[in-house]
């Protein structure tokens, strides 16, 4: 079997049998054909030929190319669940993957904003029109319920249930899983879904058809790249700066609950979190939880 062919069926395995994100398929994709014109250089022309010596020659030159630890270790996650595929359909006999370690990666503290420095940026749009009801109603799903962006972008009218307080979302690998809104998010999904959304959907080619929970300004489904900039524009407003993304808010979603003594397993089952380590990296204390920690715990404080 080629290098191509085997590759093709290895995305096609990712995408019918582990139901895996088009996210991730896309970034698979791209670490693989890069792999596969290094090999197309050395004279390689099956997967059975290539040794963990080349795998880490591949992975030296990405590294004096400057390619970031993370993006290394993605790589060699790439190759090694390739490997594997390969072996158990019988195209390989071994994996040369699991002799190449992975790349250490340096801890780093997610960015989040303070709680005053959210209640500015949630309040920010103007309710007194469509776009400035939608943002409103986005930026405080997003800080309510610490859904990725895709996952927001996701959400279709039937997902939302404003009286019990809770919303279905579809993450990574499709896996649906139950959020809480909050009565702030409540809300604003209330007053974008009867003032906000109706008149977007005037000139909207779907018509009333439309399914998808957040439009734009022609009534067509919102892209996540709009949601970067909507985020950019109240920033802006706010705090003078493009300091955050919006995945930022979902790091303070979990700062926040975690700050104020939820239960680090409840945090990972909000946030969809399939290992616990993912969710540890949100338990960083903040200035005003060490203060106020050590003002009740301390006797002579």
């Amino acid at each position: 079997m080629t290098i191509q062919q085997a590759v093709e069926l290895f995305l096609e395995y990712l995408r019918v049998e582990k139901n895996a994100s088009m996210h991730t398929i896309d970034s698979y994709k791209s670490d693989l054909e890069q792999f596969c014109t290094y090999l197309a250089d050395e004279k390689i022309e099956t997967f059975g030929e290539v040794t963990h010596v080349m795998i880490r020659t591949f992975l030296s030159r990405l590294y004096m190319a400057k390619a970031a630890r993370k993006t290394l270790a993605r790589k060699v996650s790439c190759l090694r669940s390739l490997y594997e595929f390969l072996r158990r359909e019988e195209i390989v006999d071994k994996n040369p993957a699991k002799s190449v370690s992975t790349p250490k990666l340096e801890k780093r503290t997610p960015n989040f904003l303070y709680i005053e420095e959210v209640k500015r940026l949630v309040e920010a749009p103007s309710i007194d029109e469509p776009l400035g009801m939608r943002d409103r109603a986005i930026l405080e799903l997003l800080y309510a319920t610490g859904i990725r962006v895709s996952e927001c972008m996701g959400l279709e009218l039937d997902d939302i249930d404003l009286e019990m307080g809770m919303a279905r979302v579809f993450g990574k690998g499709a896996k649906e899983r139950i959020v809480l809104l909050g009565q702030k998010a409540c809300e604003a999904v209330r007053l974008y879904l009867e003032r906000g959304r109706p008149r977007l959907l005037v000139g909207s080619t779907g018509g009333g058809e439309q399914k998808a929970l957040f439009l734009n300004y022609r009534g067509e489904p919102l892209s996540d790249r709009s949601v970067r900039r909507i985020v950019d524009k109240y920033m802006l407003q706010v705090a003078g700066q493009l300091s955050i993304s919006p995945h930022a808010l979902r790091h303070t979603f979990a700062t926040h609950m975690l700050d104020e003594g939820a239960d680090l397993r409840v945090v990972q089952e909000l946030l969809g979190h399939v290992s616990l380590s993912s969710t540890q990296i949100y338990t960083h204390t903040t200035k005003e939880r060490l203060l106020r920690v050590y003002m009740n715990a301390h006797p002579r404080a």
